[in-house]
């Protein structure tokens, strides 16, 4: 038997299986922060495809917490409204509707990838982005935007911004809500000394550079349901081992922390705020950041980076080194991954087809 094809049970929610649709960001959306039939369709194909759980892409609170000027946005009702099809579809295929809540900070403001991913000028359609520091900005390609230190005033907009998506969030469906404090975007700007030099109370200390992610997931918390489930994503490491940075150590204290804050699952990644990173990459290459915060701390993790093969996602789930496996390129390479993992790992699983497609697999 699989134990990766096992439900998950959060709170008073079942999840399926322990497979997951990672986050991952399409730049489609019209200017406003729109989702097109390109997110329905990308989501939804995956709810078909078997994931227990399709979460969006990184979703902006606030216009100016958006990537690119094509990021997914919940900063409006209009937003929620658009976005309740989604969720509907996906529930009617068995999975889990969720979506991740996100600020990038000072690495907002520019153009899609496939267009160069430089920075956007204010006057060519850009707008002035966050940063815990300023002149700690490492650009990956480039030049800044443009850019200014968050006052406390910004901050506790951001927070607001935070409470506000998730109410949101709710009223369009989502049954699980993630906080981004990953990948070099602004909560994972604040937690590293790296991009954080503040010397008031968002700056320093331990407890000062986690204040603001701490600040947002009770603003979420609040207004997100107790039966239901709150993740944060984390970069478990910047992997930058020659100066005062974010580490696997820290990680295990703040998942410590996000656990007595009410956060049941801490979905571990790595990396993206420095260019000068060192890491490794290949199959299972965070798996250990996510085994170590799972050993030392009471909250469930997420396993996240390199899973390609059903086998591989089960022996994570099966010898307890995640609770829950996050797959991001290869869904996009195989939208139906989950029920192709069923049918890898069970004598049968016809049953775990959509009904429509079950004459092709008895």
């Amino acid at each position: 038997m699989s134990t990766l094809l096992d439900s998950l049970s959060m709170r008073d929610l079942e999840v399926p299986n322990r497979i997951a649709v990672s986050p991952m960001c399409q730049y489609s959306c019209e200017a406003d922060g729109m989702p097109t039939e390109w997110h329905h369709v990308h989501l939804g194909s995956r709810a078909v495809g078997g994931a227990g759980i399709v979460m969006t892409e990184a979703t902006a609170v606030e216009p100016r917490g958006r990537i690119t000027p094509g990021d997914l946005g919940i900063w409006s009702d209009e937003h929620a409204v658009a976005l309740a099809k989604t969720t509907r579809f996906i529930r009617e295929q068995g999975g889990v509707p969720a979506i991740q809540l996100a600020h990038a900070g000072h690495k907002a403001s520019k153009c899609r990838p496939w267009d160069g991913n430089v920075p956007i000028d204010p006057d060519d359609g850009g707008w002035e982005v966050l940063s815990p520091s300023p002149d700690a900005y490492p650009p990956f390609e480039g030049e800044k935007p443009a850019i200014r230190k968050a006052t406390v005033d910004d901050i506790q907009d951001v927070i607001d911004a935070y409470g506000a998506a998730a109410e949101r969030s709710l009223e369009a469906g989502f049954e699980i809500a993630e906080v981004h404090a990953a990948h070099g975007y602004l909560l994972h700007e604040f937690l590293s000394p790296v991009t954080n030099r503040r010397e008031d109370d968002y700056g320093g200390s331990f407890e000062n550079r986690t204040r603001l992610l701490r600040e947002v997931v009770s603003a979420v918390r609040d207004v997100w349901p107790e039966e239901k489930p709150v993740f944060v994503r984390i970069s478990g490491t910047d992997w930058l081992e020659n100066q005062p940075s974010w580490d696997i150590e820290q990680s295990v204290r703040l998942a410590d922390d996000l656990e007595s804050l009410g956060v049941d699952l801490v979905d571990v990644s790595s990396g993206g705020l420095h260019p000068e990173q060192d890491a490794s990459g290949g199959p299972n290459f965070q798996v250990p950041l996510a085994e170590a915060i799972g050993a030392e701390t009471d909250v469930a993790v997420g396993a996240v980076g390199g899973v390609t093969e059903p086998e591989q996602a089960d022996a994570l789930v099966r010898n307890d080194r995640a609770d829950l496996v996050l797959v991001g390129r290869e869904f996009l390479r195989d939208p139906y991954f989950g029920v192709h993992a069923a049918s890898a790992l069970e004598e049968d699983a016809s049953s775990r087809w959509p009904v429509q497609y079950r004459r092709a697999v008895r």
